[in-house]
């Protein structure tokens, strides 16, 4: 078990708490973590670029010219793929980009994810990260009081409107629940900061 100090919102010490060695201390896997990371990017894309062949362009019904007789080369439409305005061959049309990984390596991967972060000594645990009001200056203040003036992954333990809406404003901060984090932000993300709830809850799910 790691041992790792639990901080205030003030960036003081109030205790400390041992987080599981099977999720915050294994040899990190990065084939798993490039697989996973690769999932979810497709799993993004809409899918909805589009080309028309040549049957889907509009005009080119009539012989541009006759077939014989000319010296050029016969051409039966000049909407076919060699003229400027005419159908795309091969071209992409709608589709979809997702796959699914298998669920031990979902897993391992995010196994990996939160060990890397543990060696680099960018994992943070809060007691309790709760706002009196929604102003984005609480979560710069908050972030300053930890040391933490790099880009992070804020995980709650449970919704909170002020916590929310004060770092929405800030390009560089995210805030997620322990069932919306994926390898993609942890690893994206420099610094992991989360509620002594929610790292409660990751060793209860990832256990």
């Amino acid at each position: 078990m790691a041992k790792i100090d639990i901080l205030n919102l003030s960036g003081a010490v109030v205790g400390s708490m041992d987080l599981s060695d099977a999720i915050f201390g294994i040899e990190p896997n990065a084939a798993a973590m490039r697989t996973v990371v690769l999932n979810i990017l497709a799993n993004r894309r809409q899918g909805t670029h589009s080309t028309k062949t040549r049957s889907e362009v509009r005009g080119g019904g009539k012989r541009p010219y006759r077939q014989k007789g000319t010296g050029r080369a016969r051409h039966g439409s000049t909407r076919s793929a060699q003229y400027v305005g005419g159908g795309i061959i091969f071209g992409p049309k709608p589709r979809s980009y997702s796959y699914t990984v298998p669920k031990k390596i979902r897993r391992l991967a995010m196994k990996s994810a939160f060990s890397t972060k543990m060696a680099d000594s960018k994992i943070f645990v809060i007691d309790a990260i709760d706002f009196d009001t929604m102003k984005t200056k609480n979560m710069v203040d908050f972030m300053k009081a930890i040391k933490v003036d790099d880009s992070a992954l804020v995980v709650l333990g449970g919704k909170n409107e002020n916590v929310e809406k004060a770092s929405r404003n800030l390009p560089t901060v995210k805030t997620a629940f322990v069932n919306t984090i994926n390898v993609f932000d942890i690893l994206k993300y420099d610094s992991f900061i989360m509620t002594k709830e929610a790292a409660e809850k990751i060793m209860e799910v990832y256990v």
